[in-house]
């Protein structure tokens, strides 16, 4: 994604909301706001943020099992597999 091809500043977006909007559905793409010629905001699709999230989300849940690894804080795959087979048993009761 090429950012400089979509910086657009704060009077452009005053005027244009209703395109930018429709051109950010259409073509999810990214729009960076600048204040006097100071990148301050960043515009961008609903889906696009989304995947984002989703992406930090899988991040952090890779870092904490990372660090529980380093520090031996993990159960074997049969000790997993024991305490499963026991909540399901007990959940079907």
């Amino acid at each position: 994604m090429k950012l400089s091809n979509s910086v657009k500043p704060v009077s452009y977006l005053k005027t244009n909301i209703s395109k930018i909007i429709n051109d950010i559905s259409e073509n999810t793409e990214t729009i960076v706001i600048t204040v006097n010629g100071e990148a301050k905001a960043v515009i961008l699709d609903i889906t696009a943020y989304e995947k984002i999230q989703d992406t930090l989300n899988l991040l952090k849940i890779l870092s904490i099992s990372s660090g529980n690894l380093k520090r031996g804080n993990y159960k074997s795959l049969s000790e997993t597999k024991k305490t499963l087979n026991r909540k399901i048993k007990d959940f079907r009761k």
